[in-house]
């Protein structure tokens, strides 16, 4: 067997990310070889990744980022918080996130299959798992294209939102604040146009049943149904929801005081809690 000489361990973990002492291990069962020695640590990641494959992915980062008209989120999960919280993981998912917004993926698989530091996304990310010894995956890759679009980040890098504008101009505040408001209060979609049918079916039957169990005359149950439903449109629906910041005014209110002819064209929330 070869000598190996601290220098080569040195150098493989600059290369691969992997411990000092896989590195070495590495190192020793390729005889000294360097380029065995990475393919021994990526072969050594993808098995670690196939043995964790059943693990819980449940913490992680989730970041956003814009360029022009266009804004990309990428959530990469792991197992702990521990390993979230490293700046090294987050470093990584930035990476990613930025390899989105220069090539625009149409979806979570095609982000995966981009090419990566000389491998795909993918294949960097099972090399990851025999660095960092957890589970990683993509969890949640998800864009938007509007003539102007706010990133927001919640501190913790668990939750993020983005959201379009029908103008280039837009006032800096006014779109940080709505884009805040969708982190905090996780609207179902824009307006009430933009709710699915079958989810406000569902919201009328649920408010016909509670009205029914509670013993009120048949024939005013449909009107306390629709009742319900217009409170989940004040709730649910970003643009008629009270604005966090003062209460007396809805999201719409507060878009047409800044500029009445500003609209949302729609937007992207992700949360690992």
């Amino acid at each position: 067997m070869s000598e190996i000489k601290a220098a080569d361990v040195s150098k493989l973990r600059k290369v691969t990310g992997a411990g000092m002492m896989d590195c070495k291990v590495a190192l020793q069962e390729a005889n000294g070889d360097f380029d065995k020695a990475i393919e021994i640590i990526r072969k050594k990641g993808q098995a670690i990744a196939n043995k964790r494959a059943d693990r819980d992915a449940a913490e992680g980062a989730v970041l956003a980022k814009v360029d022009g008209s266009f804004g990309a989120m990428v959530c990469l999960a792991c197992e702990t918080d521990f390993v979230a919280k490293n700046e090294s993981f987050v470093a990584f998912t930035q990476s990613i996130l930025d390899a989105a917004i220069a090539n625009k993926p149409e979806n979570l698989e095609a982000l995966l299959a981009l090419p990566f530091e000389g491998k795909t996304v993918a294949e960097k990310v099972i090399e990851q798992v025999g660095v960092i010894g957890e589970k990683l995956e993509i969890k949640f890759y998800d864009k938007i294209n509007a003539p102007h679009v706010q990133a927001y980040i919640h501190p913790g890098n668990k939750l993020a939102t983005l959201v379009g504008f029908s103008k280039t101009e837009v006032a800096e505040q006014v779109a940080k604040d709505v884009a805040m408001q969708v982190a905090a209060m996780d609207p179902v979609a824009v307006d009430k146009g933009d709710v699915p049918k079958e989810t406000v079916d569902k919201e009328f039957e649920i408010g016909r049943d509670q009205a029914l169990r509670e013993g009120k005359p048949e024939n005013i149950v449909d009107k306390i149904a629709e009742g319900r439903v217009a409170k989940f449109f004040k709730e649910a629906t970003l643009l008629n929801q009270e604005f966090t910041k003062d209460a007396k005014i809805t999201i719409k209110q507060y878009l047409a005081q800044a500029d009445k002819e500003l609209k949302v064209t729609g937007f992207i929330r992700f949360s690992l809690k």
